[in-house]
């Protein structure tokens, strides 16, 4: 599979996602014999971009959309080394576009908060050709990631600035400018999941440690005993965009969106009350989507947690338009909506929703916000953030979650 980087091009062919007898199907696969097509494609798993919370802003439409799955074509066509050449002048030569029909996905850069980065300053950090993913055809469909992908001539294409050498064995090998990171979780991701170490990926799929700053041109150490092959949890950083691999078996685990749904109704039947005005709150319906909150949209003080109605007191100007005055604790904090997370698959658990990110609100089970909440993803060239993995938004405060303290009903 290769994943493209570029907010500046015209919008791309429809996918053929879901016809797995043609020849524009979702994923390269490792070389090997053809497989017949079949009724029901094999699935190797899912890629899920952080920061959308189940879908793009502008809805999921062909190479573009928040849930990439990864299935078996019915021809092999993964790439093996070959000739090395040096162009002269890369910037006259063929070098592709978005809409090239070797690219599986097109992913653009996502900006904190939510949302893809727009406007015509907006300049994609992630590189033209990002990052291919390649899968054996056979059980136990192992899948490895490398950096660079190929361009319309079937070759390995790196800009003029990538950094570039000759391995032992008289290949070439080298790094994307920007580069593609990786970060296996330790203990798979589960409940018992922790933060792994943040590598970067080669073309060849060697391991290094990290650049002194995002593109220097000074490669990391190599790391002999770790591989390029993605576990379940593993995280790809693509310096812009942030992605998650799920593995058939990882989604098994993971709650379904009917449960999601079913946990929203448990808690609006608990008929959660304001302290202060005692109106009676509720979740609204993840159809209406993140517009504007209703009168019965919970709010939560996210220093303490306290949970509310929306109302217009406590404000501390001098802090903020969003710093308020919690009027059961007295805490000064911001003071905003609850939002329930609806991307199933970046929950580890199918715990009740009981935690909310801070700043932005977004509600999941109590070790999904401790996990993404101790977990940095990478920023800029040399910086790391905990963020949302609903929203993206970077997380504030001693925890960057909050446990949510909810009032029932005085009857």
């Amino acid at each position: 599979m290769v994943l493209e980087g570029n907010p500046e091009v015209g919008s791309p062919r429809t996918s053929d996602l879901q016809h797995p007898g043609n020849k524009g199907s979702c994923v390269l696969s490792s070389p090997g014999e053809d497989a017949q097509p079949c009724e029901e494609p094999i699935k190797y798993g899912e890629l899920i971009v952080l920061g959308y919370n189940g879908c793009l802003a502008s809805g999921d439409k062909g190479r573009r959309r928040s849930r990439l799955a990864l299935s078996r074509r019915p021809h092999a066509n993964g790439v093996k080394p070959d000739v090395m050449h040096h162009i002269s002048t890369p910037l006259v030569s063929k070098i592709g576009r978005s809409t090239e029909n070797m690219i599986d996905f097109v992913v653009t850069d996502t900006s904190p908060g939510g949302g893809a980065a727009e406007g015509p300053s907006a300049q994609s950090t992630i590189s033209r050709y990002a990052c291919r993913i390649l899968c054996d055809r056979r059980p136990p469909y192992t899948a490895r990631i490398y950096a660079a992908g190929f361009d319309a001539s079937s070759n390995i294409f790196l800009g003029e600035r990538a950094a570039k050498w000759r391995t032992p064995d008289g290949l070439m090998d080298g790094l994307t400018t920007n580069g593609v990171l990786v970060m296996h979780p330790a203990g798979g991701f589960s409940e018992d999941s922790a933060p792994g170490v943040w590598r970067e990926i080669s073309v060849c799929g060697n391991v290094y440690t990290l650049r002194d700053s995002r593109s220097a041109q000074q490669r990391g150490k190599l790391v002999e005993n770790e591989s390029n092959v993605l576990q379940d949890g593993s995280l790809i950083d693509l310096c812009g965009a942030t992605l998650l691999w799920r593995t058939p078996a990882g989604l098994l685990r993971a709650p379904t969106l009917k449960q999601l749904e079913a946990q929203r109704q448990e808690a609006n039947a608990a008929r959660p009350q304001c302290p202060v005005g005692l109106s009676t709150l509720a979740f609204p319906s993840p159809a209406r989507g993140r517009t504007a909150p209703d009168k019965q949209q919970p709010w939560v003080y996210v220093r303490c947690g306290h949970v509310h109605g929306y109302h217009g007191w406590g404000c501390r100007r001098e802090r903020g338009p969003q710093e308020r005055e919690c009027p059961l604790c007295r805490l000064v904090g911001p003071y905003v909506p609850l939002w329930l997370g609806q991307e199933a698959g970046l929950c580890l658990d199918p715990g009740p929703p009981s935690h909310a990110f801070a700043p932005c609100g977004h509600v999941c089970s109590e070790k999904t916000a401790r996990y993404w909440a101790q977990t940095p993803l990478p920023h800029g060239t040399h910086a790391f953030h905990a963020a949302c993995p609903f929203c993206g938004a970077w997380l504030t405060g001693e925890h960057g979650c909050v446990r949510l303290i909810f009032q029932g009903p005085l009857d």
